[in-house]
């Protein structure tokens, strides 16, 4: 509304005078000299016959019609150039359309007989596989002081833990060295890689890549003045990121450590793809012959060489030294991207099968619990459940039911990274 109406007062001196019918007040910002409305509102009067248009790359705002061409040179809503290690579906795995699957039903629409099946088929797949994974809840000296500062609350004290978990797992695998560049993947505000240089603040040649699609406020790694280790941010979605054309690690040739906390559903794999296939394999492709395939034993020793034994004269590219992950939102997992489709495939199963057991594993943690009735036995019986191991009390409700699959899927989608690849995983 270009002018106030009855009732709504006056604009405040020096401000729009342009009403936001939304939020019933006038606008806030400053015009220009002898101007009543605001550069975005200023279609409201006429001035000199010049018009105010929305700008078509992003009609939040406007501009006036006559320097359209040269506000969409530096409209900071224009596409920006690619950068060099942009390298468009290079980790998206799957390429065949006709393997994409259709929008498939929900789950919750399913009929009991329905569910019975498919929990018999997750079962049947599942029959030999090892799902008893060593939990490892460990901890790191550079977060110790944090950890026992009363001035963070429940959530950063959550938060601080899992960080000193994966550092002290880190540690014992031997990736916290020198001669390292550490990749975080999702980095956000880059904590984990703050904690990990925090680690390594006596170590020399350290390098950090922080991988984030988005840009993200109040970033710690802008804090670091260390000579000895250099942040840098890679503003890509994982999905398109080629670290075989990063110019830090063609040039420092230095051997990665993928690193993640919270790296949701298909991230991890995006992240795990261009971790073992895209880099490794544009690295083998620079030699004359292709590597020999590494055993799992293999792939441990290597985590453990420093970074003497990493620079091998054989080849001008590194290795992945290792990846730890911390593994979250199974639910929000995808086919098209999924690291264990051959593996679905060699035990019988499908896209569409994938799609209800991804959805089954959000069981492990939001889905039926016991009811009041069956909670309320005796003291005894609570303290016995309450001592026994998570995953007797799982296997031991399956026979119940449905609704008693808690964390089966979980483990089912993490199979394939747990045998495939040196990873250390935990649930966030």
């Amino acid at each position: 509304m270009a002018a106030p109406a009855a009732g709504r007062g006056c604009p405040v001196p020096g401000r729009c005078a342009y009403f936001v019918e939304k939020k019933k007040r006038f606008c806030k910002m400053i015009p220009a000299p002898g101007r009543r409305f605001c550069g975005e509102h200023g279609q409201q009067e006429e001035e000199n016959g010049r018009k105010r248009i929305p700008c078509p790359l992003d009609p939040k705002h406007t501009v006036y019609e006559d320097q359209l061409q040269k506000h969409l040179k530096k409209c900071n809503s224009r596409e920006k150039p690619k950068p060099v290690y942009f390298v468009q579906d290079i980790n998206a795995g799957l390429k065949d359309v006709a393997e994409i699957p259709e929008k498939q039903v929900p789950l919750s629409s399913l009929s009991k007989e329905e569910l019975q099946n498919l929990i018999i088929k997750l079962k049947k797949a599942s029959n030999g596989l090892e799902f008893h994974v060593k939990e490892q809840i460990l901890s790191h000296q550079a977060l110790q002081e944090a950890l026992n500062d009363p001035r963070n609350g429940k959530s950063a004290f959550k938060h601080l833990k899992q960080q000193a978990s994966i550092l002290g797992n880190m540690e014992k695998l031997h990736l916290l060295g020198p001669g390292r560049c550490f990749i975080e993947f999702g980095a956000g505000r880059g904590k984990l890689s703050h904690w990990v240089d925090v680690a390594l603040q006596n170590v020399e040649n350290v390098q950090f890549l922080l991988v984030e699609r988005a840009t993200t406020r109040f970033k710690v790694d802008g804090k670091h003045q260390r000579r000895d280790s250099v942040f840098e941010r890679l503003q890509v979605d994982i999905q398109h990121l080629c670290l075989n054309k990063v110019p830090i690690l063609e040039k420092k040739k230095l051997p990665v450590v993928g690193i993640g906390k919270h790296l949701c559903g298909a991230a991890t794999d995006l992240a795990l793809r261009c971790l073992v296939e895209s880099y490794t394999t544009c690295c083998d492709a620079e030699n004359e012959e292709p590597a020999p395939k590494r055993s799992r034993t293999d792939q441990t020793e290597v985590a453990s060489n420093n970074s003497a034994d990493n620079e091998s004269s054989e080849a001008d590219c590194k290795p992945v030294a290792g990846i730890v992950i911390a593994l979250c939102c199974h639910h929000k997992c995808d086919w098209t991207h999924y690291v264990g489709r051959e593996f679905f495939k060699s035990v019988g199963l499908g896209p569409v099968e994938f799609h209800y057991f991804q959805r089954m594993s959000s069981w492990a943690t939001c889905g039926m619990r016991e009811t009041t009735k069956q909670a309320s036995g005796s003291q005894e019986s609570e303290e016995q459940t309450n001592n026994a191991e998570e995953h007797e009390q799982t296997f031991g409700k399956l026979e119940s039911g449905p609704d008693a699959l808690q964390g089966y899927g979980n483990r089912f989608l993490a199979n394939r990274l747990l045998q495939k690849m040196n990873i250390v995983c935990s649930e966030t």
